[in-house]
């Protein structure tokens, strides 16, 4: 029997071309993060048991580092990678030819909201890139510290913000020394 699935709002045609775009582009930034090429911001690759195939499903994400802290955000709502990273609870993280296990635990959207805010609370606003992007359309929270910009300015925009694009922080697992 079919598990019974929500039905999403229409998307948004810039959200549309967005996921186009990078459906395109994420083979080459995984192929040039696994040799070690420099691809901009703080990118990681996220490696997530699938939770149909149980087949490791590696994708390329924006890492957040805040006060000793990492948290990767979703940068639309469902992505296949999010679903996953819910079933599994665990990850392996990828950064610079270094592989590191993690628990992931997902933030409720309170909780992200004021993480989100934090990270980009010393950094201007931009109305050129929220008419540009529109009401739906964000890049995750890593890629608008990197830029040095926010669009948010209320708290229950960032509430909003956290609810469509989930934040998931990334603990290291620790293994007990034998």
């Amino acid at each position: 029997m079919s598990e019974v699935r929500t039905a999403r709002p229409p998307a948004d045609p810039r959200e549309r071309l967005a996921r186009q775009f990078f459906h395109m582009v994420n083979p080459l930034a995984r192929w040039m993060m696994s040799v070690g090429i420099p691809t901009g911001s703080r990118n990681v690759l996220l490696t997530v048991r699938g939770r149909r195939s149980g087949m490791p499903r590696t994708t390329p994400v924006s890492m957040l580092e805040l006060e000793g802290r990492r948290f990767v955000q979703a940068s639309y709502s469902e992505d296949g990678w999010v679903r996953n990273l819910r079933a599994a609870g665990q990850a392996t993280v990828t950064d610079h030819g270094r592989r590191i296990a993690v628990q992931t635990l997902e933030l409720p959207p309170d909780a992200a909201a004021a993480i989100i805010r934090r990270a980009l609370a010393p950094y201007h606003r931009s109305r050129l890139l929220r008419a540009l992007l529109g009401p739906r359309v964000r890049p995750p929270v890593a890629v608008l510290r990197w830029i040095r910009l926010r669009v948010d300015d209320t708290p229950e925009e960032y509430v909003a913000e956290a609810q469509r694009h989930p934040l998931f922080e990334l603990q290291p697992i620790r293994e007990a020394a034998t």
